[in-house]
């Protein structure tokens, strides 16, 4: 009975608790030069989220103009200016009345307003648009509605070169040339 009659521990038994660590990230040096600040907001940061992506969701409502820098996706309400240097996708719930500019667009919502992308424009099967649509590609699903003009134009490249003739040359030039029957 020896094992019953001894005496509890005077000390409490404290177990740790495991807990995940918050990586806390260094703020960014600052810089005085315009190379070096350019050359630092070029690097990407190592610890961004997987998905690195802007979102209004359904119950936003935004007057203004907006600029998205990575891929953005849009389900609430926009009225203004939209330009993105990557890809835009507007949600089935999403309500727009701006004009659009970015590298791609995916509509699956209302659209009111002139879109123009550098790469390509989609318009699902549940999207209603209103207004001119400019890009190299056009993809638009059955069941979707469209009114508007739209402009399948190459993407405008700056090495092509333009020569304007003075007004004379160009005058000499059309008297000379033969004249049809």
């Amino acid at each position: 009975m020896a094992l019953f009659t001894r005496e509890p521990e005077k000390k409490p038994n404290i177990q740790p608790t495991l807990t995940k660590a918050t990586p806390i990230l260094p703020a960014p040096p600052i810089t005085s030069s315009p190379s070096a600040a350019s050359a630092q907001a070029a690097r990407p940061i190592a610890q961004a989220p997987a998905e690195g992506r802007a979102y209004l969701d359904r119950g936003s409502k935004i007057s203004g103009k907006i600029s998205f820098e990575g891929p953005a996706r849009i389900d609430g309400e926009v009225d203004g200016e939209i330009n993105a240097k990557d890809s835009l996708i507007i949600g089935e719930n999403a309500v727009i009345t701006a004009q659009i500019r970015a590298a791609s667009v995916s509509i699956a919502g209302k659209v009111s307003g002139d879109i123009t992308a550098s790469n390509r424009i989609e318009i699902r099967p549940s999207a209603k648009v209103n207004g001119n649509v400019t890009a190299p590609v056009l993809v638009v699903h059955e069941g979707a509605l469209f009114e508007g003009h739209c402009s399948m134009q190459p993407e405008a490249r700056d090495d092509r070169k333009v020569t304007v003739f003075p007004k004379e040359e160009r005058v000499a030039q059309a008297a000379a040339a033969p004249k049809l029957a």
